[in-house]
């Protein structure tokens, strides 16, 4: 078997078969794999909300606290442990269903962007561009390091795919597969 910059050649009943080796893009497994990261945090969290719904939050999240060595008199703590007990169990359904909802987006978006399918790269940057707003309300309402992260982690991929789907089209390589 013989190696040709790029293309595999194969030698089968005098028949000469070609198969091009391909490259995945980097950027495009990265950003697959991070949105199959997030799908597996939001199944998580989806999981953990549909758990408890019979169960006291306040409760567990004293446990927790304990567990973790933090201060029961605490600010912080007290305040979470007073939010916690405001969420009722219907509240937890609608964030099982909105979890699960966002986890089963984001595996869509993840498997499609490893697989490098065009609809992925359009769904994703309709996507990323439908929450920016939400982010950005968020960074006003509240400046902390993560929001402002999360808005410049979505920026970059945004940008990229942009540029990505942009240099396909030109090259000729824009049909959805």
């Amino acid at each position: 078997m013989e190696e040709k910059a790029g293309t595999a050649h194969r030698q089968k009943g005098g028949a000469t078969h070609s198969h091009v080796a391909k490259h995945h893009d980097r950027g495009l497994l990265t950003i697959g794999l991070f949105k199959l990261v997030e799908a597996v945090f939001f199944l998580l969290v989806g999981a953990g909300a549909i758990h408890f719904i019979h169960h006291d939050l306040g409760e567990a999240a004293q446990r927790l606290a304990e567990r973790l060595r933090f201060d029961p008199d605490r600010r912080a703590v007290a305040w979470v442990l007073d939010q916690l007990d405001d969420i009722t169990a219907h509240r937890l359904k609608q964030i099982g269903v909105a979890t699960f909802f966002y986890a089963g987006l984001r595996v869509t978006e993840g498997v499609g962007l490893v697989l490098e399918k065009v609809w992925a790269e359009y769904l994703t940057v309709g996507v990323t561009t439908a929450f920016l707003p939400w982010e950005v309300y968020e960074i006003i309402r509240r400046l902390d390091w993560l929001r402002v992260g999360l808005l410049v982690t979505n920026l970059i991929v945004l940008a990229y795919l942009v540029w990505w789907l942009r240099r396909n089209r030109k090259a000729g390589k824009g049909g959805v597969a």
